[in-house]
């Protein structure tokens, strides 16, 4: 088996010392040009590509961010938000050479996983999303001195730098929009109320049911999950007042209420309306296809890692405002049936 090239090959080939090699690799200043080029042509020649730990040590971070997810592995590869997340994030720190780590843990080890990011110096800062109630997370990260952001509103990160994106517009939007149809039996399945974001959006809807004027409409928890979204909207759609419009916690939920609704014979939009968020791609091409709200997940991601360079590089950092999320109208909205 072939010996893998090292940087004291790529120096002798060179001609030059191992430390003039590292500081031409990472733009150090005090190396000639020429000798940067001559540098470089060795490495190309030799294959040779400095190790991830190596590159750390050289520069004094581990050119990593963290993402510590403390939910089901499945929920993760299922719901859009996520991939778009990360690849926003990726968007910007891959271009250098970094990566993300991701960890998949549950809330009872959750904690231990930030303290041993912090304590090996396995990450030069972290993102937190699904803040909760009561979230030890930002206390915890301060202690440790970890760089980090809350992907969420300011006021949930306990003085971290924050990248929110306010998603109350789109729910206003779309019950005001139901209304508008002549609905008034309008119910919500909402996400984990644990998470903040979830509880941020049911009080969007009951807030505008009230301001509106209309009824209380019954709530049930759907959990962001398909098999949340299916139980609640058959226990919504079977009762023995159906409502007549259904406003879910996200994409996944709503498409799998709209698959209950047609196994029960319930016609989309003909006897009921259905609002998802998050706007999926699959959302476009279900049928009918299903209104939803719009947040940019990936551009979320991306302003997300910028702020934390920030952070790193400076300490502290400006929270940063992006646009809300937009309320997207499709086919599965229409008339309120006549009862």
């Amino acid at each position: 088996m072939a010996r893998k090239p090292t940087i004291a090959d790529v120096a002798r080939r060179a001609g030059v010392s191992r430390a003039t090699v590292s500081f031409a690799l990472n733009d150090r200043p005090g190396v000639a040009e020429e000798t940067k080029r001559r540098i470089l042509a060795a490495t190309q020649e030799l294959g040779w590509t400095p190790s991830r730990k190596a590159r750390a040590l050289s520069l004094g971070k581990a050119g990593a961010f963290g993402l510590v997810l403390a939910r089901d592995p499945e929920q993760i590869g299922a719901d859009p938000f996520f991939p778009a997340f990360i690849a926003g994030v990726e968007a910007v720190i891959g271009r250098r050479g970094d990566g993300l780590m991701v960890h998949v843990t549950t809330p009872g080890q959750e904690q231990g996983v930030y303290r041993r990011l912090a304590a090996e110096q396995q990450v030069d800062g972290v993102l937190l999303t699904d803040l909760r109630r009561d979230d030890p997370r930002p206390a915890l990260l301060r202690e440790l001195g970890l760089p980090a952001v809350v992907v969420g509103q300011p006021e949930w990160g306990g003085g971290l730098a924050a990248v929110s994106l306010d998603d109350e517009p789109a729910y206003t939007a779309a019950v005001r929009h139901l209304a508008e149809l002549g609905h008034r039996h309008i119910a919500h399945v909402e996400g984990p109320q644990e998470f903040l974001h979830a509880h941020r959006r049911r009080t969007a809807w009951e807030q505008t049911l009230r301001e509106l004027g209309l009824p209380e409409a019954p709530v049930l928890p759907g959990g962001f999950t398909p098999e949340g979204g299916a139980q609640a909207t058959r226990q919504l759609l079977t009762s023995a007042e159906p409502p007549t419009a259904i406003v879910y916690g996200n994409d996944l939920a709503a498409m799998a209420g709209l698959s209950v609704a047609q196994e029960l014979g319930v016609r989309v939009p003909g006897q009921l309306s259905l609002v998802g968020y998050d706007d999926a791609p699959l959302t476009r091409y279900s049928y009918p296809p299903l209104a939803s709200a719009r947040a940019d997940a990936r551009g979320w991601g991306e302003a997300a890692a910028r702020t934390l360079d920030a952070v790193v590089a400076e300490g502290v950092a400006d929270h940063v405002r992006l646009p809300p999320a937009q309320f997207v109208p499709r086919a599965s909205m229409g008339p309120a049936p006549r009862r």
